[in-house]
């Protein structure tokens, strides 16, 4: 893999080989995907020797406190799993294990999934954590803790998730778990996250007068539902506009819509320069180095659609999706 700049030239044999043939400056000028023929399937649903990742829209009772429900099936080998900064937290178990409680992140976290492992998990959305867990949000920020730290009944729902027939069973048995245990949720935080996500222009300057609470009440309020203020909420939110562009040109196996500088102004930075850095920042990787890196990761088995269909522009045809079932 070679990197000039943000861009790069990068020759993969594996699942998908991106190569970026024509560079100019920081800008993309030509790109190629190549797509091998799909591994074959297990009949387990999984994808032999790799890891399968699929997400779906939560359960009704759900919906209103996450935004995206998982499995994923490890295969032969051990996966390192990077999870980045939302604004949520995560709720998720590796089946045989204690579920766990991944706290709203401000940087780039690493997981580890054993050989044959099975995780399902609940992301929430930002502003359920504190009503969840009882407690002020900005006390877990950037933590990974036990379940059993947190509620009183994880034994009971172990040994349910680790007796569930199939894996749609376990995540069935964890979402339930979650909407029973969300408290009501904080309506001045929810609307302030709506003004914050990557498709409103006005940042966080606007955010007391809109909502006509103090810009201090407004920091204290959304660090206990969500865990951050706005400002670092609205960076994360920002992010998350880029990351969405990457999944849906992955998903759509479409090299040719692949320009980082467009990417960056539509997700609502100055700039490719601006993109770079907070993708270092919040990531730790440059964006093209993230590009590159989920392009090898994401391109067999997984589907990431129902985290990253939200997070687009609701009228940004390029990106169009299907409405995903519930995985239930």
């Amino acid at each position: 893999m070679l990197f000039l700049g943000e861009s790069m030239i990068w020759i993969r044999d594996g699942p998908l080989a991106l190569i970026i043939i024509g560079v100019v400056g920081l800008n993309l000028v030509r790109a190629e995907m190549y797509v091998p023929d799909p591994q074959p399937s297990r009949q387990d649903g999984g994808v032999a020797g790799q890891s399968s990742y699929v997400e779906r829209a939560p359960t009704p009772a759900l919906a209103a406190f996450a935004s995206a429900v998982w499995i994923q099936q490890v295969g032969d080998r051990p996966v390192e799993q990077r999870h980045a900064p939302h604004g949520g937290a995560e709720v998720r178990c590796v089946l045989g294990e204690a579920p766990r409680l991944l706290g709203p992140l401000t940087t780039a976290a690493y997981q580890e999934i054993p050989a044959g492992g099975t995780v399902v998990g609940v992301r929430l959305r930002p502003g359920v954590l504190g009503g969840l867990v009882g407690m002020s949000a900005d006390e877990l920020v950037d933590q990974d803790i036990a379940g059993t730290d947190i509620w009183r009944d994880m034994a009971h729902l172990t040994d349910l998730l680790g007796e569930a027939v199939t894996p749609r069973a376990a995540l069935a048995q964890l979402q339930s778990f979650v909407a029973q245990s969300a408290d009501e949720l904080d309506p001045l935080v929810n609307e302030a996250v709506r003004n914050l996500m990557p498709w409103h222009s006005s940042g966080t300057a606007a955010l007391p007068a809109l909502l006509s609470i103090s810009e201090r009440q407004l920091r204290r309020r959304c660090r206990a539902a969500v865990g951050v203020g706005p400002k670092e909420l609205h960076r994360i939110l920002r992010l998350q506009g880029f990351i969405a562009r990457v999944q849906a040109s992955i998903a759509q196996q479409s090299a040719s819509a692949i320009d980082l500088t467009r990417w960056a102004v539509e997700a609502g930075y100055h700039d490719q320069a601006h993109l770079s850095r907070e993708c270092r920042r919040l990531l730790g990787v440059t964006p093209g180095e993230f590009l590159a890196q989920s392009s090898a990761a994401c391109t067999c088995g997984h589907d990431h659609a129902a985290s990253y269909v939200p997070m687009l522009r609701p009228w940004d045809g390029r990106f169009v999706q299907e409405r995903r079932p519930i995985l239930a």
